[in-house]
């Protein structure tokens, strides 16, 4: 997003102990076969999933709950899944919750891993003391302790091996104590068990899907331009091994409303079967008719209603002015960690989404102007109404804004179409001042990085906003700024071009954004660290917004300062030459893909024959 933000997440939760060795009662661990008998031969492994209603959508068997409150699809809390959950204490007095469930884990499996979503959340103000404690057991052994220290906006998966377990029916178990006073909430979901043989594909493969979407939408406004209803519709493609029986829609601006006035709504849903609104409403569970193999294809479409609230905001309107940022539902990801249904964040981003072709027909007064996502084009609607037909292809999110604009338009010397949009107030010289900035950034960030692909580029300037610029594809909002707006267009590429998962890993996009901000303006990083301070031994440059929302003055100065700092450092380890033709090849690998920490690691390290074990370490990158 913007060169100066603000959120964050504790650092990581308490790491299992090891699981002791166990054996089969009467069974010696070294045991051989008596003379003249056969040896025993392994059971065999038949993968299985044994933890029963882990969802909880079925009720509450076979789960034993120390309350009927403990399993529940009340308000207060959301699922990371469908509607229910578990919710142990959160009382704000002294009080234990319980939860179990008595499993079998097979015999003969190579592996078998419990995982689990937990959030946390928490009215105490320390952070030095576990007050509130939450135990994961499975027999007689504790796999974890979380506590009030935990805390997180969102939820986080754990996982644990239990392969020592296997032929044994044991108890999975959960614990949660408060103490007298400030409640603490442990909120469980989605607990599964799966076994597999070392050969067979796990239940959750890591194929990045649904692919290839592609959205079509046909909506009409109001006479402001504050008000949008209309039809979206979304084809698709299972990439993945693992059948898909249920897409997510990402409602992300349900955040700025509540849930019983939403500012998103989707109805009459067709292709599937709508589920509850889950994540404060921002997730909308979708199950298809049947499971869709790889390789299928399916559509599903909906009636979609847009209120834009007040305020000058990436969504919101300032006076005649909405700016209308993520706010077309699209779709979420699913991949090795299961679906990607982070919440939403106002620090930076929660934005994970895989590259898109949309078409989106905007009906409006002609006296609105209406810049967009992508190659725009305009024909006579109904009476004093316009039609903009905006198309672009390979794009991860859509956005647009109304209003009557003044508008300024150029042509940079690599050839991309630049308009610039200014609401009242901005002077000519400054959006002049805007429109050269827009020319010569794209141009500098498609050298080093590759060509712009998106055809025209529209930049909205409003010095209201509070958040100082946001990018989506082909389209930014920002202030009267020369870095920032440099800023925001990098991220044509650094999320746009070369995609990233926004929530967990925000610099893969923020810290690259800025190391090409300096880049364009001839900065080398020169003193980065001169007062770098680090909030403890935990902190580090790759942590997720959950960690930043909780420490979000912390949020610019690492990811973004101490992240291109980084980047700094690591071009004066590889030369100049070296850094820039791994950047470069980097993006051309990833166009139109998704970049993770750990790849980025491996490419830097393929560049060079210095050891970067110690570089990782010493600048906090992990992954």
């Amino acid at each position: 997003m913007r060169p100066t933000p603000h959120k964050a997440r504790v650092a990581g939760a308490l790491v299992a102990a090891a699981l002791a060795a166990v054996f089969l009662p009467g069974t010696p661990a070294s045991a051989e076969p008596a003379a003249g008998s056969a040896a025993p031969v392994a059971a065999a492994c038949t993968p299985a999933q044994s933890v029963v209603n882990g969802g909880f959508e079925s009720g509450t068997s076979p789960w034993t709950q120390s309350a009927s409150t403990v399993i529940t699809s009340g308000t207060g809390q959301s699922a990371h899944g469908g509607s229910s959950y578990a919710w142990l204490d959160g009382t704000g007095g002294t009080h234990t919750d319980t939860l179990s469930q008595s499993v079998t884990v097979p015999s003969g499996c190579a592996t078998a891993t419990l995982t689990f979503w937990l959030h946390i959340d928490t009215a105490e103000t320390t952070s030095s003391t576990a007050y509130d404690k939450l135990t994961a057991k499975i027999g007689g052994t504790t796999l974890a302790t979380y506590s009030n220290l935990d805390r997180n906006t969102g939820y986080v998966q754990k996982s644990f091996d239990v392969s020592s377990f296997a032929g044994q029916t044991v108890s999975v178990a959960f614990t949660g104590t408060e103490d007298s006073s400030l409640q603490t909430s442990f909120v469980l979901d989605d607990i599964a068990l799966d076994t597999a043989d070392g050969t067979t594909t796990p239940p959750a493969d890591a194929t990045r899907t649904p692919s290839a979407p592609a959205y079509t939408m046909s909506l009409s406004s109001n006479t402001a331009g504050t008000v949008w209803t209309g039809h979206e519709s979304v084809t698709f493609t299972n990439a993945a091994a693992t059948a898909l029986s249920e897409v997510y829609l990402r409602l992300w601006d349900n955040y700025h409303g509540t849930c019983s006035a939403p500012p998103i709504t989707v109805t009459n849903v067709t292709g599937g079967t709508a589920g509850a609104l889950s994540v404060a409403c921002t997730a909308l569970r979708i199950d298809l008719p049947g499971p869709l193999a790889q390789g299928q294809s399916a559509t599903i479409g909906f009636d979609l209603g847009i209120t834009v609230p007040s305020g000058a905001d990436r969504f919101g309107y300032d006076g005649s002015f909405s700016m209308i940022g993520n706010a077309l539902p699209v779709l979420a990801v699913r991949d090795a960690a299961g679906w990607h249904l982070d919440p939403y964040t106002n620090n930076g981003e929660s934005f994970y989404s895989l590259a898109a072709d949309f078409k989106v027909t905007l009906d409006h007064p002609t006296s609105l102007l209406v810049p967009a996502t992508g190659t725009s084009a305009d024909t006579a609607g109904s009476s004093g109404r316009t039609v903009t037909t905006a198309t672009a292809a390979k794009v991860r999110d859509f956005a647009w804004a109304a209003g009557p604009f003044s508008k300024v338009s150029g042509t940079s010397a690599a050839g991309t179409p630049v308009n610039v949009y200014s609401v009242s107030g901005i002077s000519s010289s400054s959006a002049q001042s805007m429109l050269s900035t827009a020319e010569s950034a794209v141009d500098a960030h498609a050298a080093r990085f590759g060509a712009y692909p998106y055809g025209e580029l529209d930049a909205v300037i409003d010095n209201n906003f509070w958040f100082g610029g946001m990018e989506y594809p082909g389209f930014v909002l920002d202030l009267v700024s020369t870095t920032a707006l440099t800023h925001e267009i990098a991220h044509q590429w650094w999320y746009g071009i070369v995609g990233d998962d926004e929530y967990n890993s925000p610099w893969l996009d923020e810290a690259f954004t800025d190391y090409a901000t300096d880049l364009a303006q001839g900065k080398t990083g020169t003193g980065c660290w001169s007062s770098v301070s680090w909030a403890s031994s935990a902190e580090t440059i790759t942590d997720s917004m959950a960690y930043w929302d909780a420490h979000s003055s912390r949020y610019s100065t690492v990811v973004y300062g101490y992240g291109k700092c980084a980047l700094h450092d690591l071009r004066r380890v590889l030369g100049d030459t070296a850094m820039a033709n791994l950047l470069k090849s980097y993006a051309t690998s990833h166009w139109y893909g998704v970049s993770t920490t750990a790849e980025f690691k491996a490419a830097a390290q393929a560049a060079t024959t210095t050891d970067l074990t110690s570089f990782w370490t010493t600048h906090r990158i992990d992954g």
